[in-house]
């Protein structure tokens, strides 16, 4: 069961927190017991928090003709590769080397948020974002997620809004 809180301090948390938190942005922490032996990271979050799939979303790191790029799109579908390199004018998009995307976002895979990264690498939101009040996206580690508006998370990572999942 995912443990609910609101969370309005400055210090400590994650990266992603301390973002929020500096920006002024309303939030809510969710923390639940992450298993590893579940076989996705995004939708052990939804069950544990028991919110539907297709408000959680999960934030994939891909190279879109040579440059790293940030993908937010909910557990319940796919990240379309072509629709992303299409949402910002490229040819070409694949998923990023993990080992590099953990390196270049300062967080581990299963728990990269995007929001407080090492590095801040273009975003590009699913539009499907915008049917939903709020949305839960990484809050920069396994087994914690961050609850905020769609208009937020998309100012506060300039991210694009495009229709680059699929079912």
């Amino acid at each position: 069961m995912a443990k609910k809180q609101k969370q309005q301090q400055s210090s400590g948390g994650t990266p992603a927190t301390v973002a929020l938190t500096a920006a002024g942005v309303p939030y809510e922490i969710h923390s639940y017991d992450h298993d590893p032996s579940h076989p996705s990271y995004g939708e052990e979050a939804a069950e544990a928090m028991g919110v539907s799939p297709d408000r959680v979303f999960k934030t994939l790191v891909a190279d879109v003709d040579g440059t790293l790029t940030v993908a937010v799109v909910p557990v319940a579908g796919q990240l379309d590769l072509k629709a992303l390199a299409s949402a910002l004018g490229g040819k070409r998009a694949t998923m990023a080397d993990p080992t590099l995307a953990e390196r270049t976002t300062g967080y581990v895979r299963g728990g990269i948020s995007p929001l407080g990264q090492r590095k801040k690498l273009r975003t590009v939101l699913d539009d499907s974002a915008s049917a939903h009040p709020t949305i839960c996206v990484s809050a920069g580690r396994r087994g914690l997620e961050v609850e905020l508006s769609p208009e937020d998370l998309t100012k506060l990572t300039e991210a694009v809004l495009a229709p680059i999942g699929r079912a």
